[in-house]
């Protein structure tokens, strides 16, 4: 594929979708941003959009939320499974989109997208490992190895993995599945419900900060002992708080005790933890990274 072909990329995410035009050479020329609301209504308006604008486009990438089925040979390939947003439980994504374009299409979910993005163009160049991590409405995690997107029963679901409980925690946790898994403790629900306010509505000495940081750390320390990333990023809206990052690091070395070094191996002088280099379009450019891939 030229740096100069035009494709095509839908991020589906919990409170927004994000439709847009890319290049080959990782440039967004067009996008846009739709509230994600039932299925139906949301499907409308992303064809309203981006219809019009598939002339000449080599493909169309969809990075969406999960858990959504991703293996082609899977008779449910493309359907939303059990996800909190009920309207969308069961929905066939794939076909929806069919219906009304003939582009060739591929698929995968967000968070996998993105890490593909930021090693081809953003915070992952030079790495075939790389772990994405996003922390919004929920907590979701995209898994790279060997340069290749894991898939398996389904995709990696790391949000909901349980957590060592903090003594000074009291929420019983959002996760209409699991309660106090870390979706259910450190996503943005939990915080807003939790301290009454977002993250980034509170000063940067409140106790909000350490907690929420205490738990991305133990998450951190779960992903780099199990999935062996050489990059792990953490974006998402929670991740605006700039001064979180710094407070993750320090809370994964702490629950590593000394046992692995937070350091690129690539790059010694370079953090391990870190955010998206892509920021707002790692989604999106995700997106086309899955049809540059194809």
């Amino acid at each position: 594929m030229t740096s100069d072909q035009r494709i095509a990329g839908i991020e589906l995410g919990g409170t927004k979708i994000v439709c847009g035009i890319a290049t080959g050479a990782g440039d967004v020329l067009e996008r846009t941003s739709i509230p994600t609301r039932g299925p139906e209504e949301t499907l409308i308006d992303i064809k309203n959009w981006l219809e019009p604008r598939l002339t000449g486009a080599t493909g169309l990438g969809i990075a969406s939320f999960g858990p959504i089925y991703v293996d082609p040979a899977s008779p449910r390939y493309g359907h939303i499974g059990a996800t909190p947003k009920t309207a969308w439980q069961g929905f066939d994504l794939l076909q929806a989109i069919r219906e009304w374009t003939a582009q060739p299409l591929v698929l995968d979910t967000d968070v996998n997208a993105a890490a593909l993005a930021e090693i081809r163009w953003g915070a992952a160049r030079g790495h075939e490992n790389v772990v994405y991590v996003t922390i919004g409405t929920g907590i979701g995690g995209g898994i790279v190895s060997n340069g290749r997107a894991v898939h398996g029963l389904m995709h990696p679901e790391i949000g909901h993995m349980k957590p060592r409980r903090l003594p000074d925690d009291d929420l019983d946790g959002m996760c209409p599945f699991h309660g106090d898994c870390f979706e259910g403790l450190a996503a943005g629900p939990a915080i807003g419900k939790r301290w009454g306010k977002p993250l980034n509505e509170l000063p940067a000495d409140h106790p909000a900060y350490a907690m929420e940081a205490d738990y991305l750390g133990q998450l951190a320390v779960n992903l780099l002992l199990t999935a062996s990333p050489t990059k792990l990023i953490f974006g998402g809206g929670v991740m605006n708080c700039t001064e979180l990052l710094p407070m993750i690091r320090e809370a994964a070395a702490r629950h590593l005790n000394g046992y692995l070094e937070l350091t690129d191996p690539l790059n010694e002088r370079e953090e391990l933890i870190v955010t998206p280099g892509l920021e707002s379009n790692a989604g999106l450019l995700g997106a086309a990274a899955l049809v540059i891939d194809a």
